[in-house]
């Protein structure tokens, strides 16, 4: 627990750390925010919060950043908790406390970073006392509030949405922190061209403490020179910062908005997207069985019968995989989501949900006796009688009914236009027409 009166930058802390801004002017990024006359800025600026908030966005974007900002303006105690090491015990002691501050006429603000490691039974035991007003909560969370954060919780905070930190302000962040003597890298000699600093935002990935602390490396791992400088060039920042991260939990929203990213560019047909977000799930190390299910449902949902061999084709993917594994399955899993991106498109299949649409509405309806099996009791109950049997005539079909008669003449199925679907449909078409009754 950390009061306001507490020092919040002590080294030895990483350069990340040290360089927390203190002031909303020295804060960077997330203008939609704190930008002059927006809500926070107002909050800010009057010294009051109104409610509780919670913060949302990814790591290093600034949530715990501004909350402290905020801490450090606001006419009230300030107390940081973080979920990870905290439990109810904590909160326990956090509402005594507050409740000595609210006997002095001060309000009490908590900080819970990573507020979505909080289980339920913990958000419950906050929720009471943020409901009476004891306690005002800003809640960091690089997860889905809404899945992550009990709704009579969420129901009293306002949600503020953290945007990744574009290149430029990053660079303002790694420039400063190369000029700042007393808590960044100021006092040491250094050289760090332009490149190695635009390289260094870039592969950040909008995560500043990333490339702070990546900068920091940098410099701390290079010896100076004859003249006593530390020349950071392009070589050492990418031996400091060899990749850029991929956001990806694969229970979180950068597993489902991926996924979806990459249905929708099969469904709409196009390969190079459709390969950019395969690429994209499979180096994150997303199961690779996930993937070729989604196609497998995508065959018929969305191909069926406009191409009758998209389904084969990526059943067979699916047995290579299962067969071969990753790495080599990657070529299994590309050829079968080219192979549906360019496809002939059909949702015909969803025929299946019309047809549901009406057994609820007519309920279950008896088997007319033509259909019914004659194998069991043609002679008592005339089961099957009248039945036309197709192969008997010509071209093998007979115009007779095979729907209940609470159901004659609905239509669930509608041909595409598309690939093969168009001729497998054309003769079903013309006897369908053929049947309809005089002025239909």
């Amino acid at each position: 627990m950390e009061s306001k009166t507490a020092p919040l930058f002590a080294p030895p802390q990483p350069l990340a750390a040290r360089m927390r801004p203190r002031t909303l002017e020295e804060f960077v990024g997330q203008q939609h925010l704190v930008g002059p006359g927006r809500l926070l800025w107002r909050a800010i600026k009057v010294g009051r919060l109104f409610s509780s908030m919670i913060f949302w966005g990814p790591p290093g974007s600034g949530k715990t950043t501004l909350a402290r900002v905020m801490a450090h303006t606001l006419d009230c105690r300030f107390f940081s908790l973080s979920a990870v090491m905290s439990g109810v015990a904590d909160l326990r002691r956090l509402v005594e406390e507050a409740k000595k501050e609210q006997t002095q006429g001060r309000r009490t603000v908590v900080l819970i970073d990573e507020i979505h490691r909080f289980n339920k039974a913990q958000q419950d035991a906050l929720l009471p006392h943020v409901e009476e007003g004891l306690l005002t909560l800003i809640g960091a969370t690089t997860e889905n509030p809404y899945f992550e954060i009990i709704g009579p919780l969420l129901s009293r905070a306002r949600i503020f949405i953290f945007e990744p930190l574009a290149n430029e302000e990053i660079l303002v962040l790694l420039r400063r922190a190369l000029e700042d003597r007393d808590h960044g890298l100021g006092r040491l000699k250094t050289a760090v061209p332009e490149e190695a600093l635009q390289y260094l935002a870039h592969m950040a990935g909008g995560d500043a403490r990333r490339a702070l602390n990546a900068l920091e490396l940098a410099v701390l791992s290079t010896a100076p020179d004859e003249s006593g400088v530390i020349r950071v060039d392009l070589k050492v920042a990418r031996e400091c910062l060899p990749r850029r991260e991929l956001l990806y939990d694969k229970e979180g929203d950068a597993h489902y908005d991926t996924l979806s990213a990459f249905i929708k560019s099969v469904r709409g047909s196009d390969v190079d997207a459709a390969l950019y977000w395969l690429t994209r799930m499979v180096e994150a190390g997303e199961d690779p069985r996930l993937i070729m299910r989604r196609l497998l449902i995508l065959a018929s949902e969305d191909i069926g019968l406009a191409d009758p061999q998209a389904l084969m084709h990526t059943a067979a993917a699916a047995q290579a995989l299962a067969w071969v594994g990753l790495p080599e399955a990657v070529y299994h899993l590309a050829q079968a989501t080219m192979y549906l991106a360019l496809a002939p498109k059909s949702n015909s299949t969803q025929a299946y949900f019309r047809a549901k649409a009406a057994l609820q509405d007519k309920g279950v309806t008896r088997v007319p006796a033509p259909l019914q099996d004659a194998h069991r009791d043609a002679r008592g109950l005339g089961h099957g009688k009248g039945y036309k049997y197709p192969h008997d005539f010509p071209g093998h079909w007979v115009a007779q009914d095979y729907l209940p008669e609470e159901l004659r003449g609905e239509r669930f199925y509608e041909p595409g236009e598309e690939g093969a679907e168009k001729d497998l449909a054309a003769p079903w078409q013309a006897r369908r027409e053929a049947k309809k009754p005089v002025g239909d």
